[in-house]
């Protein structure tokens, strides 16, 4: 039976993703930094490996889970982010995003990528996001995390061109997920949106892409458009517009 991991897979896309994955007929590891993992993964028939991608640690408790397997399919979707200025952030909270959203996917890209090089085969996804494109204004750590898992994914998978290995980067937009809970978002307009795109309509969106092995998938004609605008217009007038998005009430 083929292998799928699913990182940040016991809420959200990933959850999603794992569901699909196991739908699709794949063996699943499932990884997440809380207990809800468990729950998933027996939901799912699934592996659960309970772990911080922002540790060492962590990191060697999937591929310890793993051991002498083929990988076929590698989700890596776990990350997280932090509102407000980031002046006023708790410099420990920066550690872990950063450690999360980027080493936390190349720790584990990097040995699990080798061995589908190797063999010749394999499908990889990496969860980046449109907000990549944009200055985070009030979410200044997160989308700089996001700029380099898009530019990352999408120049990996050059690198592996003719190789059997793709590497697809999903970029959504905003998702109604646990997300903006977690990162103290919830007194923002973004926070607050009512119209967040569906997470089993993004994770289908990017498992389809991953296995044509498309280079990027952003789900939804407005999230493309952002995206677009977000390139075309200079910097300065994107960030205002962030502004107007991720500015708490009591800023």
């Amino acid at each position: 039976m083929t292998l799928a991991i699913i990182t940040g897979g016991s809420t959200g896309i990933g959850l999603e993703l794992a569901r699909i994955a196991r739908a699709e007929g794949h063996q699943a590891i499932i990884v997440a930094d809380e207990p809800a993992v468990h729950t998933a993964a027996v939901e799912l028939g699934a592996e659960a490996v309970e772990a911080d991608l922002a540790t060492p640690e962590g990191i060697a408790a999937v591929l310890a889970q793993l051991g002498g397997r083929d990988v076929d399919l590698l989700m890596l979707n776990a990350g997280t982010g932090m509102g407000h200025a980031f002046l006023d952030q708790d410099p420990a909270g920066i550690d872990h995003v950063v450690m999360t959203n980027v080493l936390g996917v190349l720790r584990l890209a990097h040995p699990i990528g080798r061995r589908m090089r190797d063999r010749g085969e394999g499908h990889i996804l990496v969860t980046g996001s449109i907000a990549g494109f944009m200055p985070g204004t009030f979410q200044v750590i997160y989308n700089a995390s996001k700029a380099f898992l898009n530019n990352f994914a999408l120049g990996w998978n050059e690198e592996l061109k003719d190789s059997g290995v793709t590497v697809t980067c999903l970029m959504p937009g905003i998702t109604d997920t646990a997300f903006f809970e977690r990162a103290g978002l919830t007194d923002t307009p973004l926070g607050q949106m009512k119209n967040k795109d569906d997470p089993a309509m993004v994770a289908r969106a990017g498992y389809d892409a991953m296995i044509a092995g498309r280079a990027q998938m952003t789900p939804g004609l407005k999230n493309k458009a952002q995206a677009a605008m977000a390139e075309i217009l200079p910097a300065g007038l994107v960030a205002k517009a962030h502004r107007q998005m991720a500015k708490p009430e009591d800023e």
